[in-house]
This record gives C-alpha cells, sequence and structure tokens, in this order.
C-alpha cells in the first residue's frame, strides 16, 4: 500500500467517524426531546440529506453538519404538523362541548400587580 493509499484511507476514516458522531448525537438529541419513532424517522431523513449532498462521500468538503441542519428542517416540518393535527382535534372537540371562556394568562393580569 502506498503512501497516498494510507493517507486517503485514514482520511476516510476520520470523515466517516466524524460522520457518525454527527449522526449520533443528532439521533440522541431527538430520542431525548420526541421519543424514539420521531428519532427513526429522523435517522432515515439524515440518511437521505447525506445522500442528497452535492459533494462525493470522500471530498473534503462535505459537511455533516449541514445534513443535520437539513434532518432538522425535515422534523420540525413533521412535528409542526403532527402539532397541528392534534390541536385541531383538539379544539373541535372542545368547540362542541367545551362553552366556558378560555382562561386569562398571566402576563395579561400584570397591570393589577403594579397598582398596589
Amino acid at each position: 500500500m502506498s503512501e497516498h493509499e494510507v493517507f486517503s484511507d485514514s482520511m476516510y476514516d476520520e470523515r466517516t467517524h466524524l460522520a457518525e458522531r454527527e449522526l449520533s448525537a443528532f439521533i440522541s438529541a431527538v430520542t431525548e426531546r420526541f421519543g424514539p419513532q420521531q428519532a427513526r424517522a429522523s435517522a432515515q431523513d439524515w440518511l437521505d440529506e447525506a445522500e442528497m449532498m452535492d459533494s462525493p462521500p470522500r471530498s473534503n468538503a462535505r459537511d455533516w453538519r449541514a445534513v443535520t441542519i437539513a434532518a432538522s428542517a425535515r422534523l420540525a416540518s413533521r412535528i409542526d404538523a403532527v402539532q397541528y393535527r392534534r390541536k385541531s382535534s383538539t379544539k373541535s372537540t372542545h368547540a362542541s362541548t367545551d362553552t366556558r371562556p378560555a382562561p386569562i394568562s398571566s402576563s395579561n393580569c400584570f397591570n393589577s400587580v403594579l397598582l398596589f
């Protein structure tokens, strides 16, 4: 094996290690915050985004953080859609059965604290 091949292999190993660390950190964070189901979907998103990158896998220009950001955007869209569906179904359920006015948030009561 030539010196160039050894150097090339070590660079590839380093890039692979960086990608693995980035993916692992991302999945750990998603699992902690949103659970294992979203983590599985996000792992697939991350891998899909990595495949769509313009630079080849052995390129020095590969930016794994950009892959994570793109996968995070997919997660955010998915989470927003799920939360929107939950809120919509909750509102329609409450709208038909709950006729009480919504409570006043504490921030709206701030002026009364300043008056005494």
